[in-house]
């Protein structure tokens, strides 16, 4: 199982995407992945690092990206694991 964060604020159109996205890409190429979504609203910490970079992706640990995702990157980035 393939642990994922998304560092994502409440409303946010992109990160819903990216969300659907990891989900999607994970479903079709058989690979188990856990989101766990992390809201930064209203943490100072979280709000400072993050800013408007949203939605930002770190995979089993480590920054993977943020903004969009990029289909052949992502599955590169979880195959590995």
């Amino acid at each position: 199982m393939v642990e994922i964060k998304l560092f994502s604020r409440r409303g946010c159109h992109l990160c819903e995407v990216a969300l659907e996205e990891m989900r999607r890409i994970a479903s079709a190429n058989q690979i188990a992945i856990k989101v766990d979504e992390i809201f930064i609203d209203g943490d100072p910490a979280l709000e400072s690092e993050y800013g408007f970079m949203v939605p930002v992706i770190h995979i089993d640990g480590a920054m993977h990206g943020y903004g969009r995702i990029e289909e052949a990157r992502f599955l590169k980035a979880i195959s590995a694991l």
